[in-house]
């Protein structure tokens, strides 16, 4: 109890030297290293940066499905990769698999083969194990998007406060969810320079096919950052267009837009798995389904690399569905 209490009136007092003093640090918890595996395998985060090109969120789901491998083998008394088995590898996809959900196991099997792949070509390995390693078993459009009516998304824009300071701010991040089909991590690197507004302009930067879109600001989504900005932003350097409520007033990460959107969907009382900001992606390609546009448009509206990414939404086309189950067919054949 001690403890907890002291760590309780340290920590605030940590954050506001943090703010106070440029460049201090100060104690706080242990990280643990970004390579798991730097002894043996030095260079690997390195060789995902250069040669394979990946971004930084995409390197830290690597880091986080080493330091899992990394805590097995350290479970089961294995020192060296060099003493990587058959055995070992189906023994840690066995234990891991039944507490993640599959999106999360097939990630984890494909950090791992890269990885095994690695340590083949820098010779850690003898034999390259990654074909060993299986992804889970699972059937291209077997599921169907989470996407809730557009009379849905609007009970959740009426539940919004849009009188407070966070309410004004999470109002415009919720409108351009819905509006633009979005990522979490599209919102929150949005920046002042990527308005504009002489030309009612909206502009997307970096997105996860590699791409920049130009959108039309519409009025709606223009007024809603106008009144965040001029009347609830704080004062600040960044060019972040959203920032923190409370200090230190520092641009949000993309956990805390899908926070936001999970707040609003529940407080709604609308019943969905894992709502959060991907279910406002959806309902806006459900919306764009429902208007009749292709799904090569749909695609490249709401940034999609692949055509066949898009395919899963013909799920939910209902009207273009029904008229094929009461037609003869003769169109489809």
């Amino acid at each position: 109890t001690r403890k907890k209490i002291g760590g309780s009136v340290r920590n605030p007092i940590r954050q506001m030297l943090r703010l106070a003093i440029p460049g201090y640090v100060g104690l706080g918890r242990p990280h643990k290293p970004d390579n798991p595996f730097e002894i043996q395998a030095p260079q690997f985060l390195t060789y995902l940066t250069e040669e394979k090109g990946l971004r930084p969120r995409s390197i830290q789901q690597y880091r986080f499905h080493l330091r899992q491998f990394a805590a097995y083998l350290e479970q089961v008394g294995v020192k060296d990769l060099a003493q990587l088995s058959p055995t070992v590898l189906s023994g840690f996809i066995a234990q891991y698999g039944p507490r993640v959900s599959w999106p999360t196991l097939r990630n984890a099997c494909g950090t791992l083969r890269v990885f095994l792949r690695y340590l083949h070509r820098e010779g850690v390995l003898l034999k390259n194990l990654s074909t060993l390693v299986e992804f889970p078993r699972a059937y291209r459009d077997a599921g169907i998007p989470r996407a809730i009516s557009w009379e849905q998304v609007e009970q959740v824009l009426v539940g919004v406060d849009r009188r407070s300071m966070s309410g004004k701010r999470d109002y415009a991040m919720l409108l351009l969810l819905a509006t633009y089909g979005l990522r979490a991590c599209e919102v929150a690197a949005l920046t002042l320079d990527d308005l504009d507004w002489r030309n009612d302009r909206l502009k997307v930067r970096d997105r996860k096919a590699g791409n920049t879109t130009t959108y039309p600001l519409s009025a709606v989504v223009g007024a809603a950052i106008i009144d965040y900005v001029k009347n609830a932003r704080p004062a600040t350097t960044d060019r972040q267009v959203f920032l923190r409520t409370l200090a230190p007033l520092t641009p949000i990460g993309s956990a805390a837009v899908t926070c936001r959107a999970t707040h609003y969907i529940r407080k709604a009382g609308i019943q969905i798995p894992r709502a959060g900001a991907h279910t406002l992606r959806h309902s806006c390609v459900q919306n764009l389904v429902n208007a009749n546009f292709s799904l090569k448009h749909i695609g490249d509206y709401v940034g999609h690399r692949n055509a066949s990414s898009t395919q899963i939404y013909s799920k939910i086309a209902v009207e273009q569905l029904r008229e094929v189950a009461q037609g003869d067919g003769e169109d489809v054949l």
